[in-house]
């Protein structure tokens, strides 16, 4: 099921946007005159720090802002992890201590909360810490192949409903055509 996604090249573009957005805001280094990409593995190689060039963060916000467009006009959901990263006044990537800050405060009856405030437009985010919070796109009901077999029963126990009901009423009409006694207790009033 998972591999027939309605829209897969569109998330494919989304992924990539996305991407692209992330990796202009950073660059990964060593020291100030050597850059290091990746390793042979893949694995990262360097410790990642804000590219201080304003041009990469005015073309990542770009990216974002694309990759938004495209998510509206195609109608796509986002996954709420992509969503929380990224600003939504200005578009720009939010990454802790680089362009956003982080604070955890005590909300009202103790419960605590993320605060997330984007450090180019101002605009802060609230999230609620809570341990047994679990997002739809995480429960079960949520996925794909439990909505589709679901639907399915449902639809089928409903549609044979429908015949049954359908059925009865068919029959009750042939006997009311076929029986005198039904017609005469339809047509004298009691």
């Amino acid at each position: 099921m998972a591999g027939n996604i309605k829209d897969k090249e569109a998330y494919q573009r989304l992924n990539f946007l996305y991407q692209v957005g992330e990796f202009m805001c950073q660059i990964i280094s060593i020291s100030p005159n050597l850059l290091v990409m990746f390793s042979d593995d893949g694995s990262q190689a360097a410790h990642c720090v804000l590219a201080q060039n304003p041009e990469n963060t005015e073309l990542a916000r770009f990216y974002c802002l694309t990759q938004k467009t495209i998510s509206k006009r195609l109608v796509l959901r986002q996954d709420p992890s992509v969503k929380r990263t990224i600003c939504k006044k200005c578009c720009t990537l939010l990454i802790p201590g680089v362009t956003s800050t982080v604070r955890q405060k005590r909300g009202p009856m103790r419960q605590r909360k993320t605060i997330v405030r984007c450090l180019s437009c101002g605009l802060t985010k609230q999230f609620p810490n809570n341990p047994k919070h679990k997002l739809w796109v995480d429960q079960a009901e949520a996925q794909l192949e439990n909505q589709t077999s679901q639907g399915e029963d449902a639809g089928l126990s409903s549609k044979s409903k429908t015949q049954e009901k359908k059925s009865d009423i068919g029959s009750a009409s042939m006997t009311a055509k076929t029986s005198p006694t039904a017609q005469t207790n339809v047509t004298k009033p009691s």
